[in-house]
């Protein structure tokens, strides 16, 4: 089924107008739903009551008002509803170009697709370009749905993303948190980037994670349809945090376990290294997984 655009904007840059179809860049990946039945089977039905009397109120009777106040609310009809969001804009306004690292991912909300729209195929692909060749990306203000948004237009090999923007009040930093700062020794360290060499890969394969929590959930869903009893699966016990773990012993087993042999001695791995190493070496290139034919699922579900 060919993807639907979601609205058509125009994409300011300088003096050029881009038009551009917005498309969404995600999509649910239709996860496991259980619903509120009464004992007997049958659905329950969502009401609203009313805090004043308790009597049910029916959709119909039902307005939208902001709290300005404790309990004191002002009322919007439909038609002024309406005419906020049509206050929205349909220009993305570009007003900086960045470097392409420099917006920390943090920052990072919903992602859409852009696509040039009627005659905006030149521009579209001039803009594509010039991003690539400076290796910049794009900062832009775009109202939309009664909020304005700072958001990020960013080239990628087939096209532009426009990622919509946290604003700094919208994100929590570390530096609140009073990390402890701990010093690490070389042998440690040592042992660490060994670790991190052995399960390293030249690139991110989404393809090569799967949901495996909700495959299990949905297996125990066609047992129970079957007329089996789902039992609860054993799981392995996680570490309690007053569990006290030797760091050089748990490195070297995570090694060993990689390996298939046991691992060298922490003072072994630290002479293993020349003095400076540690800073120059670069990640191992590893060969390309082959990819794992997917198991066939059990039975048909009635309902997913």
């Amino acid at each position: 089924m060919a993807a639907r655009s979601i609205a058509s904007l125009t994409l300011s840059f300088g003096l050029v107008n881009i038009p551009v179809k917005l498309y969404s860049a995600t999509e649910s990946s239709a996860a496991v739903k259980f619903n509120m039945l009464a004992k007997d089977g049958s659905r329950l039905k969502q009401q609203y009551v009313s805090d004043k009397d308790g009597k049910v109120v029916e959709r119909a009777d039902m307005v939208k008002g902001y709290e300005f106040e404790k309990d004191r609310f002002v009322i919007f009809t439909p038609e002024e509803l309406k005419s906020l969001d049509e206050a929205a804009s349909h220009v993305i306004e570009i007003v900086a170009f960045v470097p392409e690292k420099s917006v920390d991912p943090i920052f990072y909300d919903k992602p859409y697709l852009l696509a040039p729209d009627k005659r905006g195929g030149k521009p579209y692909a001039l803009l594509m370009a010039a991003m690539h060749k400076s290796g910049r990306c794009a900062l832009a203000r775009w109202s939309w749905k009664s909020k304005q948004y700072v958001t990020q237009v960013r080239a990628v090999a087939d096209g532009l993303i426009l990622q919509q923007l946290l604003y700094a009040e919208e994100v929590r930093s570390l530096k609140d948190l009073d990390i402890e700062k701990v010093d690490v020794s070389a042998a440690e360290l040592t042992l660490a980037l060994q670790l991190i060499d052995q399960i390293s890969e030249d690139a991110y394969d989404p393809g090569a994670f799967h949901d495996d929590e909700k495959q299990r959930i949905l297996a125990a869903i066609d047992e129970k349809i079957s007329g089996k009893q789902v039992v609860a699966s054993a799981h392995a016990e996680a570490p309690t945090s007053g569990q006290v773990i030797d760091l050089m012993d748990a490195l070297r087993a995570s090694l060993g376990k990689q390996r298939g042999k046991a691992p060298a001695t922490a003072a072994e791995s630290a002479e293993a290294i020349p003095e400076g190493a540690l800073k120059e070496r670069k990640p191992a290139r590893r060969a390309p997984k082959v990819a794992e034919p997917e198991a066939a699922p059990a039975r048909t579900r009635a309902r997913k």
